[in-house]
């Protein structure tokens, strides 16, 4: 059920989206890094950790604002919740867009589940760094620009790092709220910090090796939105033989378009 990764460091993997969570364990108490995709899927991860540990979860760090990692967030009102101040801006003000994600991949039949999560924000929030001691050992948590989402972290723990969905185990990147033309060196810079061990979002265990290989696919991706944008490169030129399927590659290359114009 709980995989111990390192001493005190675990992940749970669930069906659902393959979604990763972690959990660390200290003198003080527990610390969760995300908390699932509703109050009742939250639910199953507390009974689960009552047989992991008797100490409470004193502490949350959400990966990015994305629904299915922090629709859980509500059902620990005791814990210090914290993540990148564009997490908690996002969650706050555009509620109803995370409710109507969440009815993209959620299926019909828990569609009940999204109506009556209450969408808590981090109240802890950071733009570069946090460094949080939970009792005889400290986590570093570490911004490293806009990939994924705006607000992507990374968290460290002795020989362990859960990156979010800054990296995809066995998926391509997914691209709808990316920032495809500065993931590459977001995730460069990312990576020069990364341990043995890499828990991405979803999916199976990484190593810094498989975060390498993302990131040159990343750049290869960004490479051929900038001949578009920039170059005039017809666009199925440039498409065609990505590295990633041309479905993923065509919404890459919209939302560079959107953010190009946005910002021009």
């Amino acid at each position: 059920m709980f995989e111990e990764l390192s001493s005190g460091v675990f992940r749970r993997r669930y069906p659902f989206l393959r979604s990763n969570v972690g959990v660390i364990v200290g003198e003080a108490g527990v610390l969760l890094i995300d908390t699932r995709e509703s109050h009742e899927a939250a639910d199953t991860l507390i009974d689960e950790l009552r047989h992991l540990t008797s100490k409470p979860v004193r502490w949350i760090l959400n990966t990015h604002w994305h629904w299915d990692h922090v629709f859980g967030n509500a059902r620990f009102p005791g814990a210090a919740i914290w993540g990148h101040r564009r997490c908690r801006t996002v969650l706050r003000d555009f509620p109803d867009q995370h409710r109507e994600d969440a009815r993209k991949w959620m299926p019909p039949e828990r569609f009940g589940e999204i109506e009556r999560v209450r969408i808590v924000p981090p109240d802890g929030t950071f733009e570069a760094v946090a460094s949080i001691d939970i009792g005889g050992r400290k986590l570093e948590a570490a911004y490293h620009g806009r990939g994924h989402t705006d607000a992507d972290i990374v968290i460290h723990c002795g020989g362990v790092t859960f990156m979010g969905d800054l990296v995809e185990e066995g998926e391509p990147p997914k691209m709808g709220d990316s920032h495809p033309l500065d993931w590459p060196a977001t995730l460069e810079a990312a990576r020069t910090t990364i341990r043995p061990v890499v828990v991405p979002g979803h999916g199976g265990l990484l190593t810094p090796g498989d975060v390498a290989e993302q990131h040159h696919v990343l750049a290869e991706v960004a490479k051929r939105i900038r001949q578009i944008l920039h170059e005039d490169r017809p666009a199925n030129d440039a498409i065609r033989n990505a590295p990633i399927p041309e479905s993923d590659m065509h919404q890459a290359l919209g939302r560079a378009r959107r953010l190009w114009r946005s910002t021009g």
